[in-house]
């Protein structure tokens, strides 16, 4: 889930270990909150060769490979720190069946052309400029075999009763607006959910449908700890980003930052968490 190239879109530096740790954490609590690897495919067994976009350590890749092991599963990510990890996760767990490629997927994707039976991409809007969407679908499209499936998980983050935190999300959805990384015309989100079918339709996709997920991450609930690890990170990660676009300070994001972590370990502390999948299918 992370890119990283001479102009890199990445808000993060997706070298970076600690990153990696990250988004490790929250690919395990995203699979779980959603009920399972392809949890709105009611039938896979048509289902051989997959892609997954942008797999960061490969969590997902390795996870699917294990569960089945009759399909094929590949992982790209521009992050050689993270690709030379899931090679190891791979080698390590016997997973013949999984494979890794250093590969940015802001470019013409190096397949050829009705390649997969399935195309995977979960939480890549970290990196997507808004104008980057259509061609990305349109190598999407290339690389499925016809009636092959493309399914796009993507989120809004947390709604939280926080203060710090809600401030911190705000100046986050407002740096990427700047950045051109969102959807919403003012900043105030990150806007990719309303538009997931939209761009499923555009780029020539049949039989759109929708799945939303709910996860309670509030204190006292399983995946609270998770949370916290994850904006541990997070929020320390991107500090770079936010004040490169001018939105904070240095002072004001550090103070910030241990505001939020106090209040997150509060027994008060209240946080749910939307994820939509949007899912279609090449035409015949």
């Amino acid at each position: 889930m992370s890119t990283s190239s001479n102009e890199n879109t990445y808000f993060i530096d997706a070298e970076n270990a600690a990153e990696m740790a990250r988004l490790t954490v929250q690919d395990r609590l995203t699979t779980q909150a959603m009920g399972g690897l392809l949890p709105e495919q009611a039938d896979v067994s048509g289902i051989y060769d997959i892609l997954d976009i942008a797999c960061g350590p490969g969590a997902w890749v390795l996870d699917v490979a294990q569960t089945y092991p009759e399909k094929r599963v590949t992982g790209i990510d521009i992050s050689r720190l993270m690709i030379a990890y899931a090679q190891a996760q791979a080698r390590e767990k016997d997973l013949n069946n999984a494979s890794f490629q250093v590969m940015d997927a802001l470019k013409p994707l190096e397949f050829a052309d009705n390649s997969f039976d399935l195309v995977n991409a979960r939480f890549i809007f970290s990196f997507m400029p808004a104008t980057a969407w259509p061609k990305l679908l349109q190598e999407c499209s290339r690389i499925l075999q016809p009636g092959g499936i493309i399914r796009l998980t993507e989120s809004e983050w947390y709604f939280t009763n926080s203060a710090a935190y809600e401030r911190l999300h705000g100046m986050v959805t407002q740096a990427m607006h700047l950045a051109g990384l969102s959807f919403s015309p003012d900043g105030r989100m990150v806007g990719i959910t309303p538009m997931l079918a939209r761009l499923l339709r555009d780029a020539g996709f049949a039989g759109i449908a929708e799945q939303a997920h709910v996860i309670n991450l509030s204190a006292g609930t399983e995946a609270h700890q998770g949370l916290y690890q994850n904006l541990l990170a997070f929020l320390k990660l991107i500090q770079p980003f936010l004040i490169k676009t001018g939105v904070t300070t240095q002072a004001e994001v550090d103070s910030l930052y241990y505001q939020a972590m106090g209040e997150l370990m509060s027994d008060e502390f209240c946080a749910v968490s939307f994820l939509l999948t949007a899912w279609g299918t090449k035409p015949a």
